[in-house]
């Protein structure tokens, strides 16, 4: 019999001066990681430490420089750090430029060694934007950083909550220009890569609900014409090319429906639409994918909650779902393309 596939899964520790640090240390204390994957953390020990006697804790470290020197050993945490930093200087809870540069190496390292096929899979703890502008880079986020840097077509941004995946035609934008983003091209080009991404994960001929923008789907025009004019021909135009698409399911009923179950993935047409449908159902346990880059990569749906940093109460159970999570679709991508 095979032995089980652990993915190689790098743990990066977001900001240093947010609730990253504590909550990759109680993530690196969970022992279903450690039987799920093989993690290693991208970050700091001194921020670690620092984080680890807040909690309460004591860890034994293991600094790597490379994936292939950790021990992937319950009760040590193998870190890989990426320069001298002033760490002292780090204070929470505050935005800091240092902080931001640190957060940032940490993701370029992550990128650096997914790109280098040294680790199957990535979970992120939460940066801060504002800390990351003051260090230079001009992306507003964690999934922009790794599209332009792994120079990949596009980066598919997938909510993981129980048995839905919430899929999203736009993301950080006004609702108002959302609204007018979801036409014909656009939803066709999701579904298209909806289908290709998740086949790769081992669904087949995946089935994938379009979600409607206008109450009760339009109704026939009488609530507005997007339905009728670009979500129907969308819909229509992925089932000639052989893809099981539905819709536009209203908005009201489709992430009822799939909670069941009944669909493999759901297409949101905006932000708000799919998220405020997941983080409902379990906040906690709401965790990003990113599909479409030469790795899987993850995230948490929180923030760096600079408010309660350092104080020790912040809760591990997003990282670890997320780090789970991205564990999981990776052994599936692998069994896939061993077969």
């Amino acid at each position: 019999m095979n032995e089980k596939f652990k993915p190689v899964t790098a743990i990066t520790m977001g900001d240093p001066a947010g609730i990253g640090p504590e909550i990759v240390v109680g993530t690196m204390l969970d022992e279903e990681i450690h039987e799920c994957c093989r993690p290693f953390v991208i970050g700091s020990i001194a921020i670690l430490d620092r984080a680890a006697k807040i909690l309460g804790k004591e860890l034994r470290y293991n600094r790597i420089e490379d994936p292939s020197e950790a021990l992937f050993q319950y009760g040590t945490v193998d870190v890989l750090e990426t320069g001298d930093y002033d760490t002292d200087s780090v204070r929470w809870g505050e935005v800091q430029e240092l902080a931001g540069r640190m957060s940032v190496d940490w993701i370029m390292k992550s990128i650096e060694l997914g790109m280098d096929h040294k680790v199957d899979a990535v979970s992120t703890a939460p940066i801060h934007k504002r800390a990351i502008k003051l260090a230079g880079v001009k992306q507003p986020g964690h999934t922009e950083i790794y599209q332009d840097e792994t120079h990949s077509p596009y980066a598919l941004t997938m909510f993981s909550c129980h048995r839905l995946r919430v899929f999203f035609v736009s993301r950080h934008m006004s609702l108002v220009d959302a609204c007018g983003y979801a036409t014909k091209e656009r939803v066709l080009e999701f579904v298209e890569n909806i289908d290709k991404e998740l086949r790769k994960t081992g669904i087949m001929e995946p089935l994938i609900a379009v979600a409607a923008l206008n109450p009760h789907g339009g109704d026939n025009g009488l609530f507005g014409t997007e339905e009728i004019e670009q979500l129907i021909p969308a819909v229509e135009a992925a089932r000639a090319e052989g893809i099981n698409a539905v819709g536009p399911v209203p908005a009201d009923s489709v992430f009822h429906i799939g909670k069941s179950g009944k669909y493999d993935a759901i297409l949101s047409l905006y932000h708000d639409q799919g998220h405020i449908a997941c983080k409902t159902l379990d906040f906690e346990k709401s965790v990003t994918l990113t599909f479409g880059l030469p790795f899987i990569r993850s995230s948490v749906d929180h923030g760096t909650a600079f408010d309660i940093a350092g104080k020790g109460i912040a809760g591990s159970i997003s990282l670890i779902e997320s780090t789970r999570v991205v564990a999981e679709y990776a052994a599936l991508m692998h069994k896939k393309t061993d077969q």
